[in-house]
């Protein structure tokens, strides 16, 4: 069955014009600037390149199938479909998805809050790359998140690098270095202890926490029936 690619209604940096290009090249610098002045980097290398020794553990956690929330160029659910993995990438980027279909990937241009196939069926779901910080709200992306996966199916999420008790929300703006570019846009930073303490508000429980070459992640249980 072919999905259709439809546009959902996104946040204001999902059409954002530096965020393409810099897809289309595969290379930055790219970052979220914040009104205190601070600049997050976004990996754009990282991103458009092959899954490195950090995704290849979230890739052995995997059970399929894995829907792949805010899925960017594709290098992970593009790396769980030729294993056999049945997978799905969504991303609210055309130039993101355009990307993914190129290579043959599954994906769908949509937001994880806009309708979407196997809904409540899902094994697995990831939220890598920062994507903890989708729509600026955590509490509201765990419930959606709960609805999607099947009872007892799991989440990996990748948190903020530093201090593991950061629980902030922020309005945001693409940055390329020399100037910000586009409206701000709703976002969130959480570290490994803040996810847990919301996550547990939230319904989920523990499954395991890791850290590779710097980058942090943590899976969470949904919910079973009467849990």
């Amino acid at each position: 069955m072919t999905l259709p690619l439809t546009l959902p209604a996104a946040p204001a940096w999902a059409g954002a014009d530096l965020y393409a290009a810099a897809l289309r090249s595969g290379r930055g610098p790219l970052y979220l600037a914040c009104p205190d002045g601070r600049m997050l980097p976004l990996h754009v290398e990282r991103w458009c390149a092959p899954p490195d020794a950090a995704d290849r553990t979230v890739l052995a956690a995997c059970r399929g199938p894995v829907l792949d929330i805010g899925c960017g160029p594709g290098r992970m659910v593009t790396a769980l479909a030729a294993h056999g993995t049945t997978a799905l990438g969504i991303d609210v980027n055309a130039e993101a998805v355009r990307r993914v279909l190129a290579v043959g990937g599954p994906a769908l241009l949509r937001s994880v809050f806009d309708p979407l196939p196997r809904e409540g069926h899902w094994n697995t779901a990831l939220l890598l790359d920062g994507n903890l910080g989708i729509g600026g709200d955590p509490g509201a992306l765990l419930d959606r998140i709960q609805h999607l996966l099947r009872p007892g199916g799991t989440l990996i999420a990748e948190t903020a690098p530093g201090r593991p008790d950061r629980d902030e929300r922020l309005r945001v703006r693409l940055h390329d270095g020399e100037r910000a570019h586009g409206g701000p846009f709703p976002w969130a930073l959480l570290g490994a202890h803040a996810l847990a303490g919301r996550a547990a508000a939230h319904g989920w429980s523990p499954a395991g926490a890791w850290t590779v070459g710097g980058r942090g992640f943590t899976a969470l249980r949904a919910a079973a029936p009467g849990g």
